[in-house]
């Protein structure tokens, strides 16, 4: 059975909630109120219609958080409401992102609650929030060679799209920074699409893949008889890049001798083949990409400081997937479409899935996410990727504690004597296991609603239960 209310509101600020209480009960009409999006969209899918959806979008939240696409996804734009701190923009990209155009200011007024009670396009019932009148969310999805896909659905990723139009018609070398499995290929591919040359080669050489001698050949080619085995002459992927793009993917495992002689190609063009003897002239834009740490590697004399700075013209940056959590469900989605497809099945992932992948830390980032789903859709076993997931994300958290406690060691052995220390130390762990214990214990060990409860991230108190071995 249906239950409509007038405003679902999102909300762990009791005054607010107070005043969307009494202004709407005075009129006539219900509200509820719930901390978190988790509880608003658990409501949508008992049933609950809401004429009109607040955010309460205070400092100091988690944005990624409180905008949570899973519930997002079923809402249309024009029902959804921002409450913000005076002077506070922070929440100005994800209501951009979500194309939210109405906002409230703090302190709540009577008055603002009947700007939403008689908003005209919530007057009629037909408009009301449900999970079939949902409005396609504001993300950015590209179709790319070899099946391969770009999107971007966080501000960070829509920046990254927006510098990549930017710079792609620029023809100078760019290089792209990111960690493994980020997805520096696929930048490296639009890059090149929106080139004016996006018609010509687009080839891609692994640097890390191949001892030097085989990696100069591969990029230069090599004459017959330029050493033993060598029967016919071979052009390199300089020559059969030319006039289009070429990628030389992890340029940071690149040898200094070859470092040297790619240096002399960027500066006119030019090279020979192995056994050569005239020079090669070439018209290549050159991509780099790579995972290390250039600024260490050149410290360390691993990476020529002149080659650096040659390719470091334009720099892209792609942060990791942990840094842009509320991509996941939609890279999901895209990876079960197209793995369905390939596999013959169609298939959807639970929300509790979806939940317990936005807290796992994906060290292996979009490779990973990718294994992940293609093996969750061969074997057919969700509640086993479940626990792999919830498995995986404790042991993380657990390896982080003893980091921590490590580190703290190390400082109080260093810099505090001890004595007072360890009493205060002791009396504050107690105290806060003991709110902790309580919090939990009142909420039946539902997580989410005690870390709401003690006013803390969801994620920190994963860390303490982790820290001080607690259990139901």
């Amino acid at each position: 059975m249906t239950h409509e209310v007038q405003i679902l509101a999102i909300s762990d600020d009791i005054d607010v909630c107070n005043i969307i209480h009494n202004s709407l009960e005075s009129q006539g009409h219900k509200a509820i109120c719930v901390p978190n999006p988790h509880e608003a969209l658990q409501l949508l899918h008992r049933g609950v219609l809401a004429k009109f959806l607040l955010f309460d979008a205070a400092k100091n939240k988690s944005r990624s958080g409180l905008f949570a696409p899973a519930l997002l996804q079923r809402v249309s734009s024009e029902k959804l409401c921002i409450l913000s701190e005076k002077g506070d923009t922070s929440w100005e990209d994800h209501a951009g992102m979500w194309n939210i155009n109405m906002v409230l200011t703090k302190p709540l007024q009577r008055r603002d609650i009947e700007k939403l009670i008689f908003w005209p396009k919530i007057e009629s019932p037909a408009n009301a929030v449900d999970n079939t009148s949902a409005k396609a969310p504001a993300y950015h999805l590209e179709d790319l060679d070899n099946g391969r896909f770009f999107l971007a659905a966080c501000p960070t990723m829509l920046r990254l799209y927006r510098d990549i139009r930017v710079l792609a018609p620029v023809d100078i070398p760019v290089l792209i920074l990111g960690e493994s499995g980020v997805g520096k290929e696929i930048v490296a591919m639009l890059l090149h699409k929106y080139h004016a040359r996006s018609e010509k080669t687009f080839l891609n050489v692994n640097c890390a893949a191949l001892p030097t001698e085989l990696l100069e050949s591969e990029l230069f080619g090599y004459e017959a008889g330029a050493f033993t085995g060598a029967v016919k002459s071979k052009p390199g992927k300089f020559e059969l890049a030319n006039k289009g793009t070429l990628l030389l993917d992890e340029i940071g495992e690149m040898s200094p001798q070859m470092q040297a002689k790619l240096l002399h190609v960027l500066q006119d063009g030019s090279f020979c083949r192995l056994g050569a003897r005239y020079s090669t002239q070439v018209d290549v834009r050159v991509l780099a990409a790579t995972n290390i740490n250039m600024e260490a590697a050149i410290a360390e004399k691993r990476f020529r400081e002149d080659l650096y700075y040659r390719l470091n013209t334009l720099t892209i940056t792609v942060p990791p997937l942990r840094e842009r959590r509320e991509e996941i469900p939609f890279l999901i989605q895209q990876l079960i479409q197209r793995g369905s497809l390939e596999l013959g099945h169609p298939t959807t992932f639970s929300d509790q899935i979806i939940e317990a992948a936005q807290e796992y830390h994906w060290p292996g980032n979009l490779r990973e996410l990718r294994n992940f789903v293609t093996r969750t859709l061969i074997l057919q076993d969700q509640e086993s990727a479940y626990n792999d997931l919830r498995s995986k994300t404790r042991a993380n958290a657990t390896t982080s504690t003893e980091n921590s406690s490590a580190e703290i060691t190390v400082e109080t052995n260093t810099r505090i004597p001890t004595g007072m220390k360890d009493v205060i130390s002791n009396v504050k762990n107690q105290t806060e296991i003991r709110m902790l214990q309580d919090a939990l214990s009142a909420s039946g060990w539902n997580r989410r609603r005690a870390a709401t409860n003690l006013n803390i991230s969801y994620r920190s108190l994963l860390y303490k239960i982790q820290q001080h071995r607690l259990s139901a």
